[in-house]
């Protein structure tokens, strides 16, 4: 998705960056595009910082792609900038205020207004990526925080995916695809992890809309939630244990994914 913070600090040495790319904009949300599920974690490597007005670039870009597919998008987002300023600038003439409740205004007007734009542009975006492949992955690897996202350790010829996250809360094993089938890639993920990671807490969860499962919407909320059962520093040292045990390459193309493309199953062994 088109991501409107700012660039992360490094995370803490011997991470490797990651990425996940829409056709379109970067995250989980491209126009006609799904997820390019990329491989690694984030933070890590150093950043080159970015030119200047890259941000703004960013901001263009998302309006520019939210308008197309949300028509509402402009009438609210104006709507919440001058409800409140007209509001209180109309108090302030009743006061004898006008300046400093106009101005008072304005300035939760314009936080209002990013707050709503904020929100159709996270709307746009996991509309369009729900139901491609990789979509949970897209999602993992742009969450806030030191999380350290690898993507598809495991999965199938049916396209069932099994991501890997790692972080304060232990190790999250993030499941996308039937539950039946994915049930047996977890499990084999489990049973691979307990000869490295020891006594560290491994969550598993279930990406989906049914009952007991995490909605993609919802995965960074689920996330967050989690408790916090190891320090930074063992996160480290799992981290360095888990790029020792090496991951499997993914049966994902290179490129952005077509709409209801097929992994070729020649690829798959």
């Amino acid at each position: 998705m088109v991501s409107l913070r700012r660039t992360p600090k490094d995370s803490a040495p011997g991470s490797r960056a990651g990425s996940v790319r829409v056709a379109g904009g970067r995250g989980p949300a491209g126009k006609g595009g799904a997820a390019k599920v990329g491989t690694g974690s984030k933070g890590g490597k150093a950043r080159t910082k970015p030119p200047r007005g890259a941000r703004l670039k960013q901001v263009k870009q998302a309006f520019s792609l939210t308008r197309q597919s949300d028509p509402k998008m402009v009438p609210l987002v104006l709507g919440a900038l001058l409800v409140p300023f007209v509001l209180l600038l109309a108090i302030g003439l009743l006061v004898g205020h006008a300046v400093f409740l106009g101005l008072l205004g304005l300035l939760v007007g314009l936080v209002a207004a990013t707050a709503v734009f904020g929100r159709r542009v996270q709307g746009t975006a996991f509309s369009q990526v729900e139901g491609q492949l990789g979509a949970a992955a897209a999602v993992l690897q742009n969450m806030r925080g030191d999380w350290r996202v690898t993507p598809a350790v495991g999965y199938n010829r049916e396209q069932d995916l099994v991501h890997r996250v790692l972080g304060r809360p232990g190790i999250v094993l993030v499941a996308e695809g039937s539950p039946g089938r994915t049930r047996g890639l977890v499990l084999a993920e489990k049973k691979r992890l307990a000869r490295f990671v020891g006594d560290t807490p491994v969550y598993d969860v279930l990406v989906g809309d049914d009952e007991g499962q995490v909605p993609l919407r919802g995965l960074e909320k689920h996330f967050v939630k989690l408790p916090r059962n190891i320090k930074p520093r063992q996160v480290n040292l799992v981290d360095q244990r888990l790029k020792a045990l090496g991951t499997a390459r993914p049966p994902v193309p290179k490129g952005p994914m077509p709409k209801g493309g097929r992994v070729p199953r020649g690829k798959v062994r």
